[in-house]
């Protein structure tokens, strides 16, 4: 007799989460570490293992240890949600992460071993012939539970029902490069694609240089701000490009780009010239997702903006993980008083440890 094809196939959207300003009470919730790596959903029919992201693409090519230890792993007829991680000294590195996204097989094969990625699963979808989706979610985290056996590059997420502690691993987690802290309803379904969940992230606010700008790429060049580049100086006094502030509405675009003509300049810029050379962090830079320099427009160093922030990556100097938002002007600060110290360093804390499930339970 052929075999039952699994009864979920790809490409399936996975569940998605409405951002919210903190962890709220009085609701039954079931609380989870937001990971920061890349979303994947895994479906293994016996020797078939398909990884999914999240916009519907196989990922089996960029992480061959994992579709490999999952085989080993995995019950042999089974759907899982959970996110691709890379963890280098004691923390998660995205950076790392992404560079797994590489069009060399060489490159990949030798990332694999060195580096090599791991998978965390946080909710089952379908096992055997059963479909989970409409299980309640507490009920698919026993199933889970009950069929996974961490370890060899798969890992379960903690979770727990208890708000304080939900609290205590939002502060503490960070420290292990987690990005804030997921909460679903105990009582709810898996609902593809739709918003079901909660996730409170860590938010913070900086004063940046504005360095350069970006036109809008569906306007006419001078007439409408697309972004706006931002810049902080090191101990040394070296302004690197940290990232970007954008997202303005089409009226405030046009405003900006009046607002900030005075400041264009061409030459006696920090990047721009040989001064550029020494190291620096600069705009528009080649890097694995682009193949040729990005287009800029220098501004003088002058202005002072605050922004939103979630967290940074790299360091050496650090750069924004996400675009900034602009908060407001600060015209009480001079430029070269913006400096990386300001930016908040969460507490250290061992990834090796979260993995492995090592935590309090609810």
């Amino acid at each position: 007799m052929a075999p039952v094809p699994l009864p979920l196939t790809p490409p399936l959207q996975p569940m998605l989460a409405t951002a919210v300003d903190e962890i709220p009470t009085g609701k039954d919730l079931l609380f989870e570490p937001k990971w920061d790596g890349f979303r994947c959903l895994v479906f293994r029919d016996g020797d078939d293992v398909v990884l999914q992201s999240r916009s519907g693409k196989p990922l089996n090519r960029y992480f061959p240890e994992v579709v490999e230890a999952l085989k080993r792993t995995l019950p042999t007829r089974i759907v899982l949600d959970g996110e691709l991680v890379v963890a280098k000294d004691d923390r998660l590195d995205f950076d790392a992460l992404a560079e797994r996204i590489h069009p060399a097989a060489s490159r990949v094969t030798l990332l694999a071993e060195s580096m090599p990625a791991a998978y965390v699963a946080f909710d089952v979808l379908a096992v055997g012939d059963d479909v989970l989706l409409e299980r309640p979610c507490t009920e698919r985290r026993d199933v889970l539970l009950a069929l996974l056996k961490p370890g060899d590059g798969l890992y379960l997420t903690p979770a727990t029902t208890n708000v304080e502690l939900a609290r205590q691993w939002f502060e503490l987690f960070e420290g292990a490069g987690l990005d804030g802290v997921i909460g679903k309803p105990a009582a709810s379904e898996y609902t593809p694609g739709k918003r079901s969940m909660i996730k409170v992230k860590h938010a913070r606010t900086a004063d940046c240089v504005v360095a350069g700008l970006r036109w809008h790429k569906d306007t006419e060049p001078g007439t409408a701000v697309g972004s706006l580049l931002l810049g902080l100086h090191d101990d040394r006094g070296v302004l690197h490009h940290i990232g970007v502030v954008g997202s303005f509405k089409a009226a405030r675009r046009r405003e900006l780009a009046d607002e900030l003509s005075d400041l264009i300049t061409e030459d006696d810029h920090p990047w721009l010239g040989p001064d550029a050379e020494d190291g620096r962090r600069l705009p528009g830079a080649i890097n694995r997702w682009r193949g040729e320099h990005a287009s800029w427009i220098a501004l003088r160093p002058e202005r002072v903006l605050e922004i939103s922030y979630t967290q940074t990556e790299g360091a050496h100097p650090a750069r924004l993980r996400h675009n900034g938002q602009f908060s407001r002007w600060r015209p009480d600060r001079e430029a070269d008083s913006c400096r990386y110290d300001q930016l908040d360093q969460p507490a250290r804390y061992d990834v090796d440890s979260v993995l492995r499930g090592e935590v309090k339970p609810a």
